[in-house]
């Protein structure tokens, strides 16, 4: 079925290995990579990292992606502490 936005579920399921994946393209693997730089503990973005993302993604587009990126880890680190739930607004 995969989802609204016509990412496959093989896509979906391959999200593990997205580094090798090539279901991926380099700019999601590189986005990927991205997050999960800023949210894994004790990890941090490279300068080597950084300078990849901006020779492919432009000042704004990379602005948008780390507010995204941040938002969204904020927003699971306060709902995991004040024990919200999930919503369940994705379903397969």
């Amino acid at each position: 079925m995969g989802s609204y936005l016509g990412i496959t579920d093989e896509k979906i399921d391959a999200l593990a290995d997205y580094a090798t994946s090539p279901l991926y393209s380099e700019e999601e693997r590189l986005a990927l990579e991205y997050a999960d730089a800023m949210t894994i503990t004790g990890r941090d973005v490279s300068d080597e990292l950084f300078a990849r993302l901006s020779e492919i993604y432009d000042e704004d587009a990379l602005v948008e992606l780390t507010a995204t990126i941040a938002w969204e880890n904020s927003s699971s680190k306060f709902n995991r502490a004040m024990r919200v739930s999930s919503q369940k607004l994705w379903k397969r």
